[in-house]
């Protein structure tokens, strides 16, 4: 599944190409995703001009003057910048052209979608699928201490491991599957020690790790694991850049200790037995 590092190396890749530009033909392939895409979003965005492309958690936000669409990649959705001409593929569901340019949301298991929230609505943040999402993790609530401590407070009582604490993103997004096995390795912090159990050092070693760890991610292009590739075809390459994820039975690189993979929450966990004790 695309997370935080994939969507935001697709939005890098499509706002240059789009923002300021205008929609000039939305063809619904297929509108069957997670959620039904909206019966009326040609006549929505026809002619509207896209004035800016953010990233929430997983969610990109296409900024228009009467409200935002919303677009998730479900678990193979891949965005395509193409020429209007090329030959659409056969899993292509929904397309958006400007002018000579279309972006096609490519979506074989269909699990991605699509919402509308008009601007009458009011702060697109409160739309429900973002309104309970956690801090983003480089914005200034989660820099230096502070997402430190937010992470510890958050945590007390909680008897869940921090692996699945971190992945849930109820108190900070994006951290994925794969970026939570890799920060805990950084922060030199067992996956299976519950989370009310943390020290405040321990958490601000995490923190700091989440963000070390993305930011890798993205200046990495991503992780292609099966599905994901760029806005322009070309894969991610952070999966070479791991320390654990993936290297079940390989020796560590900081003490050479074989990495170990356990299953947590139906997810599977790496880490160094040694370095996170």
């Amino acid at each position: 599944m695309p997370e935080l590092p994939e969507v935001e190396v697709t939005r890098q890749g499509i706002s240059p190409q789009i923002k300021g530009k205008t929609i000039t033909k939305v063809i619904v392939h297929d509108g069957r995703l997670r959620w039904p895409v909206p019966n009326n979003l040609e006549k929505i965005l026809l002619s509207q001009q896209c004035i800016e492309i953010r990233r929430r958690g997983k969610y990109l936000l296409f900024e228009f003057s009467h409200g935002v669409m919303l677009l998730h990649l479900g678990m193979t959705g891949v965005l395509r910048i193409q020429k209007v001409e090329e030959t659409p593929k056969k899993y292509n569901r929904v397309e958006f052209h400007f002018g000579t340019l279309a972006l096609r949301l490519h979506d074989p298991r269909k699990f991605g979608s699509i919402h509308w929230h008009p601007k009458e609505d009011g702060p697109v943040e409160n739309f429900p699928l973002l309104s309970k999402l956690g801090v983003e993790p480089f914005e200034k609530e989660f820099s230096g201490e502070l997402g430190g401590e937010l992470l510890y407070k958050k945590s007390r009582r909680r008897t869940i491991s921090v692996k699945q604490y971190l992945l849930a993103g109820q108190v900070v997004v994006g951290v994925g599957n794969i970026y939570c096995s890799e920060s805990l390795f950084e922060a030199k912090i067992n996956p299976k020690k519950a989370a009310g159990k943390i020290s405040k050092q321990g958490y601000a070693r995490l923190a700091q790790a989440v963000r070390l760890i993305l930011d890798r991610a993205i200046k990495a292009g991503g992780s292609s694991l099966k599905d994901f590739v760029h806005s322009d075809g070309e894969p991610g390459h952070f999966m070479v850049l791991t320390n654990v994820y993936d290297r079940a039975g390989l020796p560590c690189n900081d003490c050479k200790t074989s990495i170990k993979q356990i299953v947590q929450g139906q997810r599977s966990t790496y880490f160094c037995p040694v370095c996170q004790k």
